[in-house]
């Protein structure tokens, strides 16, 4: 049988999708391909426990629900409480980290995205969920946070940081992800060559474009992904099927 697949890491709760999200969904169980859907604020993380609280979706559907540091600004104890109450609903936290790309000294941004960060931890630590981290230019600032917390599962979402960053992540026995770039970057290619195979997911980052490849569409897990794997492949010498089988083991012990 054919491995599945895992996307892990997508915002399938972007307005993008919202007019074609059954047919993406259905596509998704029709081509065994799952999903993990993250959220950046309040509003879609009401919106993916409307979307994929339910049980039967959640057969194709991680629901990651946090808030990313462009957000740094919501309604934290409406966040938490949101958790709390539907935590049974909520298989991870996610998007969630650290980004000055976002600061604002005027609005004290910084401070608030430290703030959100560790409250979105504690939340991790918890109730022992797994976390999706967006680690933009603040690496090592997070690292060294993840070592006061214990969690059992972190994902370095589309990873981007240097080699001695990446082998102290998976000293600290972090998953990293790699997205449809590897396919044209020569960077991201230098750095899966330094990847422990047990330790890389893929994803796609939808809806992000590419304008390098795939056209400057929409990302979908069921256009992209299997270019990803393609390229994975051949940089580590090793026939598709078994760097399917590799990334879907993976999952596996990441995700469930």
């Amino acid at each position: 049988m054919n491995p599945i697949l895992y996307d892990s890491h997508i915002h399938l709760t972007d307005a993008e999708y919202d007019s074609y999200l059954p047919s993406i969904l259905a596509t998704l169980k029709g081509m065994r391909i799952k999903a993990c859907s993250v959220t950046v604020d309040c509003a879609t993380s009401s919106k993916a426990l409307r979307l994929f609280g339910d049980k039967d979706v959640n057969k194709i559907v991680y629901n990651f629900v946090g808030i990313h540091p462009q957000h740094a600004n919501e309604d934290i104890s409406l966040f938490e409480e949101m958790v709390s109450s539907n935590i049974k609903s909520i298989d991870g936290i996610g998007e969630i980290g650290l980004d000055p790309t976002y600061y604002d000294k005027d609005r004290n941004t910084d401070t608030l995205q430290d703030l959100v960060f560790n409250k979105m931890l504690t939340l991790a630590e918890t109730y022992d969920r797994p976390v999706s981290i967006h680690s933009r230019q603040s690496l090592d600032n997070i690292l060294n946070l993840l070592s006061t917390y214990n969690l059992k599962k972190v994902c370095l979402h589309w990873f981007d940081g240097s080699p001695q960053q990446l082998e102290r992540s998976l000293g600290m026995g972090l998953h990293v992800s790699y997205g449809p770039s590897l396919v044209y970057s020569k960077k991201k290619q230098a750095l899966l060559k330094l990847t422990d195979e047990g330790k890389i997911l893929i994803e796609t980052d939808g809806p992000v474009r590419y304008p390098s490849c795939f056209k400057n569409i929409i990302t979908l897990p069921t256009s992209t992904l299997m270019s990803v794997i393609r390229s994975m492949s051949d940089i580590f010498c090793m026939p598709p099927k078994d760097t399917a089988d590799k990334l879907e083991e993976n999952s596996i012990l990441f995700f469930d």
